[in-house]
């Protein structure tokens, strides 16, 4: 089962001032999707207005589940949503909050129990499945949250600044889960102001101001633009 996501000159304000105007963009299925830009472009309200958390001024947003087209509600059950910062129960440890989340997504025991050693496993976190989540390192806060979200293997993932605040091993770390997760069907869609992640996107789309500026592979667009780096396009 995957999901791809389309926008049709879609626009959002917030008491009247444009936060996103008229983004028309295509999220392949089965691909690692950046959305790229400097704080202020616009970049979580574009992921909560695929979540559904807020609707759009104008424009659409359209959703094809393994190909076909499908309301709305339909692809979003469908969907895993990381926000910035995940809200986790300080007292309750690692394992604790995934039985909570095995809980919430009615997911079977025995798949509960796979799926589980997998994600610990893939962070590296089975020594610290008694340790409370309020006692945990910034990079393993986020390592339990997206765990969390992932243990319902979503076939379209939302990630709003995965990595943002974390040491540089830790956002390696992070990279390094999503792809172990992502098969071919997981579609994912991320948020980064850092640059140099752009790179290691499938395909990526850069805002600024609310603005759709491009969109395409990193490599190709930097050839066509004729830079070095990722930063170089802001510049």
């Amino acid at each position: 089962m995957s999901v791809s996501v389309r926008t049709e000159n879609l626009c959002k304000n917030f008491n009247h001032v444009p936060a996103l105007s008229g983004v028309s963009a295509a999220f392949d299925a089965g691909q690692v999707h950046g959305i790229i830009g400097p704080n202020g472009a616009g970049k979580t309200t574009l992921l909560r207005l695929i979540k559904g958390l807020l609707h759009p001024t104008s424009g659409d947003i359209s959703f094809t589940l393994s190909g076909r087209a499908c309301p709305a509600e339909q692809a979003r059950r469908q969907t895993g949503y990381f926000p910035q910062e995940p809200s986790l129960y300080p007292d309750l440890s690692v394992w604790e909050h995934l039985e909570f989340f095995r809980d919430l997504y009615n997911v079977p025991a025995v798949e509960f129990q796979r799926r589980a050693q997998h994600l610990l496993n893939a962070t590296e976190m089975i020594p610290f499945k008694d340790r409370p989540a309020g006692k945990l390192s910034g990079g393993m806060y986020k390592k339990l949250g997206l765990m969390c979200v992932l243990l319902n293997r979503p076939a379209l993932l939302l990630l709003d600044e995965p990595t943002i605040g974390v040491d540089p091993v830790s956002r390696q770390e992070l990279w390094d889960l999503v792809y172990q997760v992502a098969g071919p069907e997981m579609t994912v869609i991320l948020t980064t102001s850092y640059m140099d992640e752009a790179e290691r996107c499938a395909k990526v789309h850069i805002l600024q101001d609310g603005r759709l500026l491009e969109s395409g592979a990193p490599g190709q667009i930097m050839q066509e633009r004729r830079v070095k780096h990722f930063a170089d396009l802001f510049v």
